[in-house]
């Protein structure tokens, strides 16, 4: 019987604690939203990370949506040069010097 009590103890105290930090409400909020969506998705677990995660205004979401997108643009631009690069091996075209001595220093290693 002790271990039933410090388990209600114990879940009492953690609900508190959400409660506190704002997650009981912005659960709510969620569910509120999913019940409301016209699509349902096959996940509510899923929908609650993706809708939970993604708040307007939430500066570190937008700070990593900006780091993405620009990763993508330098990943875009090296597939782009790699392509170049392929090209002019393939015709046997000599590599820019920066490009030689950096496979150079590859292939050593």
């Amino acid at each position: 019987m002790a271990h039933f009590k410090a388990a209600n103890w114990k879940r009492e105290q953690f609900r508190r604690c959400l409660e506190k930090l704002g997650v009981m409400d912005a659960l709510a909020k969620l569910s509120v939203t999913l019940h409301e969506e016209s699509k349902k998705p096959n996940s509510a677990l899923d929908f609650f990370f993706f809708y939970g995660a993604a708040t307007p205004g939430n500066p570190e979401i937008e700070q990593l949506c900006l780091e993405l997108a620009e990763m993508k643009e330098k990943c875009e631009a090296i597939v782009e040069e790699n392509k170049k690069l392929k090209t002019k091996l393939a015709q046997g075209e000599p590599l820019e010097e920066k490009h030689a001595e950096q496979d150079y220093y590859v292939k050593r290693r």
